[in-house]
Formats: C-alpha cells, structure tokens, sequence
C-alpha cells in the first residue's frame, strides 16, 4: 500500500489547481459532522450514494487507514480519490481482498478485448491456487503484463507506419 500512497501524492502534486480544488470538495462531502475526519459510517454512506459500493468494502478503508485510528484524513483520502481517478481499485477475485502490490490476472482476458474482466488474483491466492478460472488461463503479474502491453503498442505502431510508406 506504500507504494500506492507515494503514487498518490505525485498524482495529487502534479494535479491541475481545479483537480486539487475537487478532491478537497469530494472530502468536505465526506465529512459529514466537519470533524475533519472520515469515519466508515462517512465513507461507507458517501460511497454507496456516489455508486462506487465495491470500494465502499471495509478492507480498503483499512488500508487507506495509515495511521490505524479508525478515521480517514485530507491525506488518506487522496490516496482513494487517486485510486478512483486512475482505475486502481482492483480487487482478488477469489478472495476478495485490495489489491494493493503485485497481483496476477488472465492474460486471455486481459489481451481479449470483449472480455469483461482481467480476472486479477492475489499472490496468496496465485501461489495456492485457491481459484477457478476457465481452463488453459495463462496468468501473468501485473508488471509483466504492462511490459507486454508496450511491446504489442510498439509492434502495432511499426506495421501502422510500415503500412503507410
């Protein structure tokens, strides 16, 4: 979770005036008794108004929760609205739990573009095999995937331009 924290604060410092002036509007909207705090009761309700009930799971309040004092600060509740912004609310499909740091998902699924899913799983879940999937998935870690990404961009980019010579 360090690791989406400190991506959390580069995002929000090389945000535009506006963007910043919108995070601390979606906090205030949190911040029900203007404590300036977020307690779960406020994160939970503000969530399932604003339709995101997946993030509204107490887990990833939890992990948002830094300094474990049960409440979200300014600070905490970038890190969410970086996670919205950027699509990084990426649950284990098999247990369920936040992903926070290296998972693997359905290369399949993940190249396929009709699929619904990428089908990510935690390393635990991974590593123990403690999931269901269709047969002959091909898992690969997030990190490989983007590597893999770029070298199709690449390769489709050169056949584009050899095309038009």
């Amino acid at each position: 979770m360090e690791e989406i924290r400190r991506a959390a604060a580069a995002y929000y410092e090389n945000l535009p005036v506006a963007n910043k002036r919108y995070a601390r509007y979606i906090f205030s909207s949190m911040d029900k008794n203007g404590d300036g705090q977020i307690n779960l009761k406020e994160y939970v309700e503000y969530l399932d108004k604003d339709n995101k009930t997946a993030l509204a799971h107490p887990s990833l309040f939890r992990a948002l929760d830094k300094n474990n004092n049960g409440s979200l600060d300014f600070e905490e509740v970038i890190v969410l609205y970086y996670i919205t912004q950027s699509g990084r609310a990426l649950f284990c499909k098999s247990c369920n739990t936040f992903l926070t740091d290296v998972y693997f998902s359905c290369s399949q699924c993940f190249f396929k573009g009709d699929s619904v899913s990428t089908f990510d799983i935690c390393c635990d879940c991974y590593g123990g095999k403690k999931f269901e999937h269709h047969d002959g998935a091909i898992f690969c870690d997030n990190y490989t995937l983007l590597s893999r990404s770029r070298r199709l961009a690449v390769q489709a980019s050169k056949k584009v331009n050899n095309l038009r010579k």
